[in-house]
């Protein structure tokens, strides 16, 4: 059989880039091509993201979020440098605004140590030395955390790679054939014959892997975190987050100055009606049905509606989104936010409703799914890159 390459990447996104990167840089000679179904690379989660390089602190040890996320802030940082791409290493605080939260707070800290990260617990008066303007009763200082352009990085890794990338190239049906290998035909028609598949198709993830035939045992529910930049910028340093509820994957509102020095302020996390519904105009009605056929996202619903509950709310009003703001940044005002592009979570659920909270990489026949890659998966693309383009070898080697 004639194949067009040994390896397929379906998803243009920093982590396929980054496991085309990592397949022709381990195994040189090893023909990989990447189809993407938008006209560029990064054009949801990885360029719709706040731009944080993450330490790596909140993630429970030894899990893959906490491995991949250390080590991937050191090398995103290196990649960086190397390539001229816009970046710094400014730290992070985390900052507990109430009481009830210190207990949060303290763990992180033992968390963090137990990460290896370096953490420094803060009085207010030595959150006012790093942040004039934000209030707190108690915070803690991460050095490595960092910000970057994300998008410029998954260019890169495209040009970087050696990998044929296309564009424009929507995967509408697989045919695998554990014996032969897999064929892909794309929305033009096109049809393109490897040795090996891998998925990295972000918020399409599940449905790739049921068009190669597997069962994933999740659905992606997408939620959409929504934005404002801060028109006094002036007002906030470097970055700054709320004590996060370990109950969910999200980290709450918080302050990021990116690399063109504005203030990025967000996300909160609300059900989006499509998988790239990035407002409430945008329904889709295949997408907004499986979300709602899922049993898993009916025991959401059941469990965490409160949570929801505030989540909505501050979707849909700006002075409760304000207000949530203010409890760090109490100088803010609703004339101060400006709305800014919003993103989409690729969120897995289970059919029990559990949340995904780590990475998530199957395999099958010829075949890596990556079926769990939200946030800190931008910043640890080139660990992962390295993980899956390994497990992508090894099925080369057994056929």
């Amino acid at each position: 059989m004639t194949y067009d390459c040994d390896v397929l990447v379906i998803g243009g996104g920093i982590v396929g880039l980054s496991t085309a990167y990592a397949l022709t840089r381990t195994r040189p000679g090893t023909r990989v091509t990447v189809l993407e179904k938008e006209p560029g690379p990064a054009r949801h989660q990885t360029g719709r993201n706040s731009g944080v390089i993450h330490s790596g602190i909140y993630y429970a040890p030894g899990s893959l979020k906490a491995k991949y996320a250390v080590r991937g802030a050191a090398e995103m940082v290196k990649f960086c440098a190397e390539y001229d791409i816009p970046h710094a290493v400014t730290g992070k605080l985390i900052v507990a605004t109430d009481r009830a939260e210190l207990p949060r707070l303290h763990a992180l800290v033992q968390r963090g140590r137990e990460n290896g990260i370096p953490v420094r617990e803060l009085g207010p008066a030595q959150i006012a030395e790093f942040e004039p303007q934000v209030s707190g009763i108690a915070g803690i200082h991460v050095g490595t955390t960092g910000v970057c352009d994300f998008t410029a990085v998954a260019d890169r890794l495209a040009r970087a790679s050696g990998a044929e990338v296309r564009y424009g190239a929507e995967v509408t049906v697989i045919d695998r054939r554990p014996e032969r290998g897999v064929a892909v035909r794309t929305s033009d028609g096109t049809v393109l014959r490897a040795r090996a598949l891998v998925n990295c198709a972000g918020l399409h993830c599940d449905r790739v892997a049921r068009l190669a035939g597997d069962d994933p045992g999740m659905r992606i529910v997408p939620f959409r975190g929504e934005y404002y930049d801060l028109a006094r910028p002036e007002l906030v340093r470097g970055l700054v987050y709320p004590v996060p509820d370990p109950a969910f994957p999200f980290l709450g509102v918080h302050l990021t100055r990116g690399v063109d020095g504005g203030v990025h302020i967000g996300p909160n996390a609300v059900p989006a009606l499509a998988r790239e519904g990035y407002d409430w105009s945008v329904l889709r009605p295949r997408d907004l049905a499986e979300t709602l056929t899922w049993p898993g996202s009916r025991h959401i619903a059941r469990r965490h509606w409160r949570y929801g509950a505030g989540e909505l709310q501050r979707s849909l009003s700006k002075g409760a989104f304000t207000d949530a703001v203010r409890r760090l940044l109490p100088a803010v005002t609703e004339d101060d936010l400006r709305p800014a592009k919003a993103g989409v979570r690729a969120q897995a659920v289970l059919r029990d409703g559990t949340l995904v909270d780590d990475f998530l990489i199957r395999e099958a026949p010829r075949t890596v799914h990556v079926l769990n890659a939200p946030s800190p998966a931008a910043t640890a693309s080139l660990p992962i890159g390295r993980e899956v383009a390994r497990r992508a070898l090894r099925a080369l080697d057994s056929v």
